[in-house]
């Protein structure tokens, strides 16, 4: 099934030319990415906020399949997806099923990633009070 989506990347971060550079890395592993065809972008300008640069892009896309959408979304992070073709989305409750219990393995790797960090963050801080 062929999904069209309009969605916006945000970027982050200073210095300004990480922010940008960041932003072509991005744009550059989409445009590379199987199953994934880029119709239409528009980079805003970078700006300064504050202490930090933003920058992001407005994309149009072509996925397809709904698995390419989910990689997307997880992958890249976007701050907002939306969904132009198909207008209705019809499944089997397998397949509905699956796409949930992919969308969980991904959710419960994120939740390990962030658990280990964290736990590295606690030792490395007790290293440091240890030396203080």
């Amino acid at each position: 099934m062929e999904i069209q989506i309009k969605a916006i990347i945000e970027i982050l971060g200073k210095p300004k030319e990480h922010v940008e550079e960041t932003l072509k890395k991005v744009l550059n592993e989409l445009s590379e990415r199987k199953g994934v065809t880029v119709l239409h972008k528009e980079v805003a300008e970078t700006k300064e906020l504050e202490k930090f640069f933003s920058t992001y892009v407005d994309l149009e896309l072509k996925l397809d399949e709904l698995d390419n959408l989910i990689d997307f979304c997880f992958d890249f992070l976007p701050s907002s997806v939306e969904i132009l073709k198909p207008e209705k989305i019809n499944m089997e409750s397998h397949a509905f099923a699956e796409y949930m219990n992919d969308l969980l393995a991904k959710l419960h790797q994120h939740s390990m990633i962030i658990r280990n960090l964290h736990a590295e963050n606690i030792a490395m801080k007790e290293k440091l009070g240890e030396k203080n």
